[in-house]
């Protein structure tokens, strides 16, 4: 099986550390890691899980990514917009994606304990709704 991963480029070094506990739960699991996609931030995840959902080659995908708590709403609108567009595109193609974006309203000092589990907790779910 094939998996997709889309991660957000604002929080890179976090994102990084999640890419790799992803890879490594997917290969855990047998699935191949057949494309990974930067993009700038969260918000820009659904464009990209979009794209690669079309292709044939993907079975599944992965959002990763950090929404910080902020000192307005702004995290928590752009979280809740992002979380329903990516359910929506797991309907519109019949393919699931594993949310791994942290938060929103994420403290900068829970990130580091949660990139292990999210990132791959996002690749189990995947995992688990395709077999």
């Amino acid at each position: 099986m094939n998996l997709g991963i889309v991660c957000g480029a604002f929080h890179r070094e976090h994102v990084e550390s999640m890419l790799e506990y992803a890879r490594d739960e997917a290969a855990s699991k047998n699935w191949e890691v057949a494309d990974v996609v930067w993009v700038p931030g969260s918000m820009e995840a659904p464009l990209a899980l979009e794209r690669m959902l079309q292709r044939e080659d993907i079975d599944g995908a992965v959002a990763l990514g950090i929404i910080e708590r902020g000192q307005t709403d702004h995290g928590l609108v752009m979280g809740q917009s992002v979380t329903r567009a990516i359910i929506e595109l797991q309907i519109a193609h019949n393919k699931p994606i594993g949310l791994g974006i942290i938060g929103p309203g994420a403290e900068p000092e829970h990130i580091v304990a949660r990139l292990e589990p999210h990132a791959r907790a996002a690749v189990g779910a995947v995992a688990a709704m395709v077999e």
